[in-house]
């Protein structure tokens, strides 16, 4: 099997790679990344030798047909996203043009060079959000209610890939996951933020919504997930992909100071993002009755060596200090 993966170069996709490349290793990888500023060449310097890199745009329709034509792609796996919330708050457009037309333009391309698959990463974040109090979960039956630039632009590609399987007959799935963690995560991200702040002894910025609180799953269970999908899972379906583990951005930065035996003083809090959600939760159960596959990495064994993964590779994420373009709790700037 040949596979495309878009986003390659970034925390899921890279990690996806290494382990299609680790699992199937009589596949061809194509790694597809434009290289924005949470792309990384670095995320694959371990399996260059086992890929193809292909650096274009997924908004790009000639590059992207031209990477299907040229390397005999079967798989295309659909990583390539802006997912910055805070981001998205400040510039709203660069995520509608990528997550919406990057998506758009690559079902077109695998449309017209004809695959055998298109698998499209989602996320939980386009049902909106649940209360605090309720055991209610998202099913894939559950409405869209987008309530972030973010959580509208994957709301958008949800759509574009459902219209293309229903309009063309094109061959898609869709997996919407939770909060993903793991080694190779752009430190933007609360836990390699909290871990690399935390081991330099800086402040770990909690927003005001200390209790809000997300599922999380670690990033090998999700590419475990997509792998049962592209394998096993019918065309034209979407699959929920979550853990049921949730746990508080209080709870985070606890279990993160414990595991470096840093004090609750570095805990500081910040202004809430506008739109924040208060919770998600994911019902898995399609995907566990149907392909078998259930998370196999407990949360707080997860998070430790993610941790520790962090402590011990300073010079992959030292590098890349600085280069989020925004300061969590400034909600001045323009988009």
């Amino acid at each position: 099997m040949k596979l495309l993966v878009t986003g390659g170069a970034g925390f899921i996709g890279s990690n996806f790679a290494r382990y299609w490349i680790d699992e199937h290793p009589g596949d061809e990888i194509v790694v597809y990344d434009v290289l924005t500023y949470a792309g990384n060449r670095a995320n694959l310097d371990d399996i260059e030798d086992s890929l193809t890199f292909v650096r274009a745009d997924i908004c790009d329709l000639e590059a992207a047909q031209a990477a299907l034509s040229t390397y005999g792609i079967d798989v295309v796996v659909n990583f390539a996203a802006e997912s910055h919330n805070s981001l998205a708050v400040l510039r709203p457009g660069l995520f509608f043009k990528t997550n919406v037309l990057g998506t758009q333009t690559m079902l077109e391309a695998a449309r017209k060079v004809g695959v055998s698959r298109f698998h499209h990463i989602s996320t939980c974040e386009v049902y909106g959000d649940l209360s605090l109090d309720t055991d209610e979960k998202f099913t894939e039956d559950s409405p869209y209610r987008p309530r972030t630039p973010y959580n509208a632009s994957k709301a958008g590609s949800d759509h574009a890939v459902r219209a293309y399987g229903e309009t063309y007959g094109l061959p898609i799935t869709i997996t919407n996951c939770s909060n993903n963690y793991g080694p190779f995560q752009f430190p933007e991200k609360v836990i390699p933020l909290f871990t690399t702040n935390a081991l330099d002894d800086k402040a770990l910025p909690l927003y005001e919504s200390t209790q809000n609180r997300r599922e999380w799953l670690h990033v090998r269970d999700h590419c475990r997930a997509v792998e049962a999908v592209i394998e096993r899972g019918r065309v034209g379906e979407t699959y929920h992909v979550g853990s049921g583990v949730e746990a508080s951005i209080n709870e985070i930065a606890d279990l993160i100071l414990s595991v470096l035996a840093k004090p609750d003083s570095l805990k500081t809090i910040v202004p809430d993002r506008p739109g924040h959600d208060r919770r998600y939760l994911l019902d898995t159960s399609k995907i566990e009755g149907e392909l078998g596959w259930r998370p196999e990495i407990g949360f707080k064994d997860g998070l430790s060596e993610t941790v520790e993964w962090y402590a011990s590779n300073r010079a992959w994420w030292e590098p890349l200090r600085g280069r989020s373009p925004v300061l969590e709790g400034d909600w001045s700037r323009p988009g």
